[in-house]
């Protein structure tokens, strides 16, 4: 059970990027008060939490009604996973992040972000949803659910930890330390994303 909460954990965690999200949150929050940008920091963690909690409880069926089997689910999303860390690897993922906060940012009218970009798709985006898909329909009965929602609930929390600390986080880590950071876990999500098709096959090969 512990072992596939840190599983589970680690995934998402990488996936999400807690400390990629700060700094995109500080600059697209930088001329809002104090008071709005907690709102809005609470507001995109709970939308990601509904996306993620809802794909992940409602995933397998809709795999099923659309007759994709598990396995091909489990090859093609660590197919996805394996270009998302690739792009951490090669910092890719946060020029695309850095990228959409300008557009966002030059638009006078969007001044409440937490929907978009941040809720979706910065935390809840498509590798997180697919992530969130994947071990749970990989999960045993009611307990494996619950610890892979508690390794969602896990992450979430220190992704609004990092939210509301962004100003701080920036000045602690700087942009040195961030991009190491990015590419290590992007390592460490390429050999996830590896495991996943390792995962698939074997099912195929077994069918």
């Amino acid at each position: 059970m512990i072992e596939a909460f840190v599983s589970a954990f680690i995934t998402f965690f990488v996936v999400i990027d807690p400390p990629g999200c700060a700094p995109i949150f500080a600059g697209l929050t930088r001329d809002c008060t104090p008071v709005q940008r907690r709102s809005m920091a609470i507001r995109s963690t709970l939308v990601a939490a509904g996306i993620l909690v809802f794909f992940g409880m409602l995933g397998y069926k809709l795999l099923h009604a659309l007759g994709i089997s598990l396995a091909a689910f489990r090859i093609s999303g660590g197919i996805m996973m394996f270009m998302i860390a690739l792009d951490m690897v090669f910092e890719r993922r946060t020029q695309r992040r850095e990228h959409r906060a300008e557009e966002v940012n030059a638009d006078p009218e969007h001044n409440d972000i937490s929907v978009f970009p941040m809720g979706i798709p910065m935390i809840a985006g498509p590798g997180s949803i697919a992530s969130a898909m994947l071990l749970m329909a990989r999960s045993d009965g009611w307990e494996g659910s619950l610890v892979v929602l508690g390794a969602i609930g896990a992450v979430l929390v220190l992704t609004l930890v990092s939210l509301l600390s962004a100003a701080f986080l920036m000045r602690l880590l700087g942009k040195r330390l961030e991009a190491m950071l990015t590419r290590l876990l992007g390592v460490i999500l390429a050999a996830l994303a590896a495991q996943f098709v390792i995962d698939g096959v074997t099912i195929a090969l077994r069918l």
